[in-house]
């Protein structure tokens, strides 16, 4: 690990936010609660079991846009990396979208006649990405993510059965590569229909945060993507042509 990036093991937890308080959501996802007192990242990690080293690495990157440490994030489980990636779908899920989605509604509520229809097709715009985006995590969550570690279980247990090469050509994570949606990119549509086209209205303040949550989610999506496409992907194939040597070594 680079020795000049900004936070190290000994670094206080709580000057990680204080430092960028962007990082709040980011270390809710590996599950630590507030309440830091004086403690290390090191002591923090610890107590709740944190491999220590991928934290860092993540809020490194988080922190620092032209910091991605892509080789040393393949040096972790794959498991750790899924992990992280499932908590994340979940904060989108849970959290992101619903909070976009009440600024929606107190926006509806509060515009005029007039502008009803324009808000309305705002509203429909979002509904129809909040569908394409949970259509793409559930893929990943109940299809891609238990694929591999499927194949790192077959790899670690070594129990390669005849159908094992069938298995991992046709659902080869290339496959998945190939077709994997930016789906930070169908945000930009949202943010012109607002920016551009969306007429004056009463609730400016609601508008402004609705906006700002729009720009918060398509750039951590833009990060969430790049540890799939850049990290995660090239190390599952590795494991799959671990697997098909193994296989025709048996």
């Amino acid at each position: 690990m680079n020795s000049n990036l900004p936070f190290s093991p000994k670094t206080k937890m709580a000057d990680v936010i204080h430092k960028d308080y962007r990082l709040i959501p980011i270390i809710g996802r590996f599950g630590i609660d507030y309440g830091f007192s004086n403690k290390s990242v090191n002591e923090v990690c610890g107590e709740y079991k944190i491999n220590v080293w991928f934290f860092l690495e993540i809020i490194n990157s988080y922190h620092n846009k032209e910091y991605f440490p892509q080789e040393e994030l393949k040096n972790f489980n794959t498991s750790l990396i899924v992990d992280y990636l499932s908590n994340t779908h979940a904060y989108y899920l849970n959290v992101k979208v619903p909070e976009i989605e009440g600024y929606i509604a107190q926006i509806k509520n509060e515009v005029s006649i007039d502008n009803l229809k324009n808000i309305e097709l705002l509203s429909d715009f979002f509904s129809e990405y909040n569908l394409e985006l949970i259509n793409h995590l559930d893929r990943e969550d109940t299809i891609i993510f238990p694929y591999i570690t499927w194949l790192e279980d077959t790899l670690k247990q070594r129990n390669f059965t005849a159908g094992i090469v069938k298995k991992v050509k046709e659902e080869s994570i290339e496959q998945y590569a190939r077709h994997h949606e930016n789906m930070e990119m169908k945000l930009s549509d949202l943010k012109n229909l607002i920016i551009r086209h969306l007429p004056p209205i009463i609730c400016k303040e609601i508008c402004q945060k609705l906006l700002i949550e729009l720009f918060r989610l398509e750039a951590d999506l833009e990060d969430h993507s790049r540890i799939e496409d850049k990290v995660l992907v090239p190390k599952v194939s590795l494991l799959e042509q671990q697997i098909l040597i193994a296989c025709e070594a048996e």
